[in-house]
């Protein structure tokens, strides 16, 4: 796969997943469509050497893998590993507001956002609804407005004259989302009704939850006066997810190779289906079928955590060590931390520059500043929950968190050529 042809895809997978449960929806396209067999955590399994197959939990999160010819107890499982949620406004459980004559709805703030780029942009609305059906059984069904129907208009200059000096965002009172003119809305339930109505589902007796949540509406594009960019919502981390699928959907039949891709590890990632939850170990224990192979493949096996890194902002450089300021376009990042919030080592580090060399990409360094904080990934929760060896590396990233992120066009298609080698244990 050439890289143009690997950034259109990665685009239309950006496009087609504004909630973690469409981007695993669109993941469980992409490998059923690869001849990958769907598997229920709550049936036998019957596997098959030399096929693939996929879990999903909680429609949110998924752990796909080959089922290699050799003995996992000799060869170990190569694994990657993501996540598929992002920061963003999600819909409160009773969010109708209705002020000055305008239809509103109320919002929680998931993970850590970046709050001022969400005012003024075309908002959709997407996620899950759990309803009744006529038959009377409680199913869920995946909803998309598909289009702009929410915005958070800014407060004028003239009415807050301190904004470019001063300006902060109260969640609360700041961020209800202006849907329209209250006269014209209607009732809550009514609209996910008619949003379910234009997914084809058509069999609802009563809506009784649902997890929505806003997204921008602007489509992922290809930016710069030479296309060198990759703007988006959510490159953080679908970008790694697609990096992840690619690279498994190109795995050798033979070898046994795995995906991961959590969901809530924006919040800390204890749910069932996080990287704090038992789903992975759960899968991995069911491949090996005893006590004595699974500890025989972990002891053979090997995890990269993909997740995006902190590209040097040529307007605020100060804000990286002076010697580890990754560059957009430059290749990806091993990301490095001695507290362990990274769980890469020397020797995880040196297998994956030399995979690296192997697949003739460039690779790259990352510390945080000594005197800043440092984020987290899934590695580390992994590392511990498994005890498999595990490094951290992602793509350079403008805007982290923001409703919009910039990354480099090459560094996507060279870490999937990475995670190619990886898989193929050349």
């Amino acid at each position: 796969m050439k890289v143009e042809e690997f950034n259109n895809g990665l685009l239309d997978f950006l496009d087609s997943s504004p909630t973690p449960f469409h981007a695993t929806a669109a993941m469980v396209k992409a490998l059923t469509a690869a001849g990958f067999q769907s598997l229920s955590e709550g049936e036998e399994w019957s596997l098959v050497p030399g096929e693939g197959y996929f879990v999903t939990r909680n429609d949110s999160s998924i752990v796909a893998f080959r089922c290699g010819d050799v003995d996992v107890a000799e060869s170990g499982w190569r694994m990657a590993g993501a996540h598929t949620d992002s920061p963003c406004l999600k819909v409160n459980p009773n969010p109708v507001l209705h002020r000055k004559g305008y239809f509103q709805l109320g919002v929680e703030v998931y993970g850590g956002a970046l709050l001022n780029p969400w005012f003024d942009r075309d908002l959709g609305m997407a996620g899950r609804v759990s309803y009744r059906n006529t038959a009377g059984r409680v199913v869920s069904a995946l909803v998309d407005s598909g289009r702009a129907i929410a915005s958070i208009p800014s407060l004028a200059i003239h009415l807050d004259r301190e904004a470019n000096n001063n300006r902060t965002v109260n969640p609360q009172t700041d961020l209800p989302v202006l849907l329209g003119c209250a006269e014209n809305t209607p009732d809550f339930t009514a609209l996910l009704v008619d949003m379910l109505s234009e997914e084809g589902v058509d069999d609802v007796d009563a809506v009784l939850d649902y997890e929505l949540s806003f997204y921008d509406c602007q489509c992922a594009a290809l930016i710069g006066l030479h296309g060198e960019f990759i703007a988006s919502a959510r490159l953080d981390n679908l970008l790694s997810c697609y990096i992840g699928l690619q690279a498994l959907l190109e795995a050798p039949a033979d070898e046994h190779s795995v995906l991961v891709c959590n969901d809530h590890e924006e919040v800390g990632s204890m749910s069932s289906s996080g990287a704090q939850g038992p789903m992975l170990e759960s899968v991995l224990r069911r491949i090996a079928g005893s006590e004595t192979t699974w500890q025989r493949a972990i002891s053979r096996s090997l995890m990269i955590s993909a997740d995006n890194a902190h590209g040097v902002h040529p307007n605020f450089s100060d804000r990286h060590d002076a010697n580890h300021g990754p560059l957009l376009n430059q290749g990806a990042v091993i990301k490095i931390n001695v507290n362990q919030r990274y769980a890469t080592n020397s020797e995880t580090s040196a297998m994956f520059r030399d995979l690296c060399a192997r697949a003739g990409q460039p690779v790259q360094s990352f510390v945080v500043r000594s005197d800043m904080a440092c984020g987290s990934t899934i590695g580390p929760i992994t590392a511990s929950a498994l005890g498999v060896p595990t490094l951290d590396v992602g793509v350079p990233t403008f805007a982290m968190h923001s409703i919009r992120e910039l990354a480099g066009r090459d560094d996507a298609y060279g870490l999937s050529r990475v995670l190619s080698v990886f898989y193929r244990r050349d």
